[in-house]
């Protein structure tokens, strides 16, 4: 699991300024897609108001969801829904399913390397890979080469968006290669040439990014629905936010947060004027 407290110097500035009872504290955990997003929302919040500390936690969505539930966390960011066996657990022990709000638009990017010729796939052929169907990239207009898939890990939110959207509830390939996030699986294709993984589209590196059904990945296609692998992320609350809770939110889903949801690299709920 990935910790980010932020930052060192706030927490020194916070503790040498503020008396203990007077720091208010938010602790945020779960989906790694979302990490780098929410890790920009907190220190952009903290930089404009000092007087609150916010801990960002990854792990990946699975994770933030049983924390959430615990108490142990007071936003858990989600790249997907809740499972039928994780709401009864919110229900159960706070009798009610709790609060999501949307805080942006994604869309999963689909990467292979630079060298590869491959640039659309269908989602027919996708789930194949996936599924170990197709190992040969000359089936889909490659070259004469095995693929190797490579995935998220069963704690990711993307991970079970994938195999629900894309896989359409078939498992995946029994050697498919696992890796912790996002950016892992990246740098794992940046230096293999036959590899072909998924992702949220805030991130990008030196890789291409496939068409779907001939269909590129743009904000234009993401907004309009034509691309095929579209979703919201999600903040989960157990209850109805009040205080610096509520006003943290409200910031995330204001014209102010909703532009570094920009400039993380997705695509915010309205577009704004700042």
């Amino acid at each position: 699991m990935k910790f980010f407290y932020f930052s060192l110097f706030s927490v020194l500035f916070l503790s040498c300024t503020f008396k203990p009872d007077e720091q208010k504290v938010i602790r945020i955990g779960g989906s790694d897609t979302m990490l780098e997003l929410t890790t920009n929302l907190a220190q952009q919040y903290m930089k404009e108001n000092p007087a609150v500390l916010i801990i960002v936690e990854g792990g990946g969505t699975a994770t933030g969801i049983k924390s959430l539930i615990k108490g142990q966390t007071d936003i858990c960011t989600a790249s997907r829904n809740l499972k039928p066996d994780e709401a009864k657990l919110l229900a159960d022990y706070y009798g009610s399913l709790g609060l999501v709000y949307l805080i942006a638009k994604d869309a999963l990017s689909i990467y292979v390397n630079k060298k590869n010729k491959v640039g659309d796939i269908s989602l027919n052929d996708l789930k194949k890979i996936f599924a170990g169907e197709i190992e040969n990239w000359n089936i889909v207009g490659g070259k004469d080469t095995s693929i190797i898939a490579v995935s998220r890990n069963p704690n990711s939110g993307t991970y079970l968006y994938f195999k629900e959207h894309v896989l359409e509830g078939s498992d995946y390939k029994d050697d498919i290669l696992i890796e912790p996030t996002t950016k892992a699986i990246i740098a794992f294709i940046e230096e293999n040439e036959n590899a072909i993984g998924y992702g949220g589209m805030g991130y990008r590196g030196n890789v291409s990014v496939l068409k779907i059904e001939g269909v590129e990945l743009t904000e234009n296609n993401i907004r309009n629905d034509t691309y095929p692998i579209i979703r919201y992320l999600h903040f989960l609350t157990t209850k109805t936010p009040a205080g610096e809770l509520k006003r943290f939110i409200d910031w995330v889903l204001s014209p102010s947060g909703q532009s570094i949801v920009r400039n993380s690299g997705y695509i915010p709920l309205w577009e704004n004027k700042l």
